[in-house]
């Protein structure tokens, strides 16, 4: 019987370089404070977010990704036709089809490179490095552009107080290719539907076809339950990912969770014990919240103001709705 010729690549993958990408108006939180009857100080007090970042309204999450995923191609040095697979990773494109992926492998000249969307919400980035691990061993793709992108802008309630003052617009991306030693460590994922309700979209858009007057959709969360799903129960999936990579706590240099809420922050910090030398990704003070884009968004700050540097070991974790969550470990570019 004839055999067929097995799928091989790099015995390895690593991250080559981030590229990303903010919103160009700083909105403050005296800004918004008014529509949810707040201020400036419980804002603070209760998420850690001093400002965050908006596009402009004309700007689309293609520009934002696009521009993202232009920077990471040049930090990394290699021709865009060698990228084989393109991913992007948002809920705030609104075209069920064709993906956004495809359009930006068009705009950045990787055609005709494999592209498909993630839907994993605040997951989504680590998701896609699974991902783009596993196609670079598997010999699927030489180079792989992973993508997180949103205009969270475009999904908000101003007068919501759950969760829509959070949220911030950016994109970060990155290209994973191959290397001759372990860059990207085994992944901790899952999922855990029976909390759906959790974070969520207040009615799909089809209620928009029998009732014009529904309005368009926002998220909404349950801001006690994510906390305590968030800050009690990610902390021992990070640990394990540690753990996957054949580590502990204390060879972790940099940490950067999902930039929810710094309270959340810290406490995965305390669930974790990780030592104090070891670097966190505060992104979330200045820029917001950006859901998939908030992990690569930290790390390229990090190492643009010189607080991490190339070949620290970065424990990441995204978690978000579905509930979904992903961790690993890698090492910087």
């Amino acid at each position: 019987m004839p055999q067929l010729i097995p799928s091989t690549g790099s015995q390895f993958s690593r991250i080559y370089a981030f590229g990303a990408e903010r919103g160009a108006n700083v909105v403050t939180n005296d800004d918004i404070a008014g529509p949810i009857d707040s201020s400036d100080e419980w804002i603070q007090q209760r998420t850690g977010i001093v400002t965050r970042r908006r596009a402009n309204a004309d700007e689309t999450v293609l520009d934002l990704a696009t521009r993202a995923a232009l920077k990471a191609i040049a930090k990394a040095g290699i021709d865009p036709q060698e990228i084989g697979a393109v991913l992007v990773s948002t809920v705030t494109y609104f075209a069920q089809t064709p993906s956004a992926a495809a359009i930006i492998a068009d705009r950045v000249g990787a055609n005709p490179a494999a592209a498909f969307d993630i839907s994993a919400a605040c997951a989504g980035y680590t998701y896609g490095i699974a991902q783009a691990d596993a196609l670079v061993r598997a010999g699927t793709a030489k180079y792989v552009l992973v993508i997180g992108a949103e205009k969270m802008s475009d999904f908000i309630d101003p007068t919501d107080r759950s969760i829509s003052f959070l949220l911030g617009d950016g994109a970060g991306a990155v290209i994973v290719g191959p290397s001759d030693f372990p860059g990207i460590g085994k992944t901790i994922w899952g999922s855990d539907g029976s909390r759906a309700d959790a974070i969520y979209q207040t009615h799909p858009w089809s209620d928009l076809r029998s009732n014009p007057d529904a309005g368009w959709p926002t998220l909404r969360q349950d801001g006690p339950s994510v906390f305590k799903l968030a800050g009690f129960k990610m902390g021992p999936f990070a640990l394990e990912a540690v753990e996957a990579a054949g580590l502990t706590p204390e060879d972790i240099d940099v940490f950067v969770p999902h930039q929810a809420n710094m309270r959340i922050i810290d406490q995965m910090i305390k669930q974790i014990k990780l030592p104090e030398s070891v670097v966190v990704g505060r992104d979330i003070a200045d820029t917001g919240n950006t859901s998939a884009a908030s992990i690569p968004l930290a790390i390229d700050r990090l190492l643009e103001e010189g607080q991490a540097k190339s070949g620290d070991l970065c424990l990441q974790i995204g978690f978000g709705a579905g509930l979904v969550y992903a961790a690993q470990v890698v090492v910087l570019p």
